[in-house]
C-alpha cells in the first residue's frame, strides 16, 4: 500500500538512474560478491558500478552496446556477468534475496510445497538450461558458402 513512509522508502529520484542500488540494497549484495583473486592486478573498477550497470541492462532491456558512457565499459560489465554466472555468484545473490523476501513476508525461508502443471512438465521434458557453457563448444558452420567447398569451378 502506498503510504507516506512507503513512498519515501521506494523513492529513487535521488539516484543517478532508477535502476541503481541504494546503500541498503548494496549492503545486502556486497558480502555475496567474491573478492578479487590473489596474485593478480588490483581491481580497477568498482564492483558496485558493475552491479549498477547490470541492473541498468536488466531494468531497461537495452543492448550491451547501449550502456551509458558513465558506466564501466560494456566488455567489463559483460565479463563480470559471465564470470558471476559461471561461478554461481548470481545464484547466491538470487537465493539470498529470495530468502530475505520470504522472511519479510512472514514465510519460511524455503517453500514447503510446489505446484507443477502440465505445461511445466512439457517444458522440462524438452530440456532445460544447457549443462555446458556455450563458449566452450565449437561453432558449426555450413560448408555451402565456404570457399573450399564451392560447387562451381574457379576460373583463373
Amino acid at each position: 500500500m502506498w503510504t507516506t513512509e512507503n513512498r519515501a522508502r521506494y523513492d529513487r529520484s535521488a539516484l543517478r538512474y532508477a535502476s541503481d542500488l541504494t546503500d541498503a540494497e548494496w549492503g545486502v549484495i556486497a558480502p555475496l560478491i567474491p573478492p578479487a583473486k590473489r596474485g593478480g592486478n588490483k581491481r580497477t573498477v568498482e564492483t558496485r558500478a558493475v552491479v549498477d550497470a547490470l541492473m541498468y541492462v536488466l531494468s531497461t532491456g537495452c543492448q550491451w552496446r547501449a550502456l551509458p558512457t558513465d558506466m564501466p565499459a560494456r566488455s567489463t560489465v559483460y565479463g563480470y556477468f559471465d564470470l558471476w554466472d559461471y561461478n554461481g555468484t548470481l545464484m547466491r545473490i538470487h537465493h539470498a534475496l529470495f530468502v530475505q523476501c520470504r522472511e519479510q513476508a512472514g514465510r519460511e525461508a524455503s517453500p514447503t510445497a510446489a505446484i507443477i502443471d502440465s505445461q511445466s512438465v512439457k517444458g522440462a521434458e524438452k530440456g532445460g538450461r544447457r549443462s555446458i557453457r556455450p563458449a566452450s563448444t565449437r561453432a558449426r558452420r555450413s560448408k555451402g558458402r565456404s570457399a573450399t567447398s564451392s560447387s562451381t569451378p574457379r576460373v583463373c
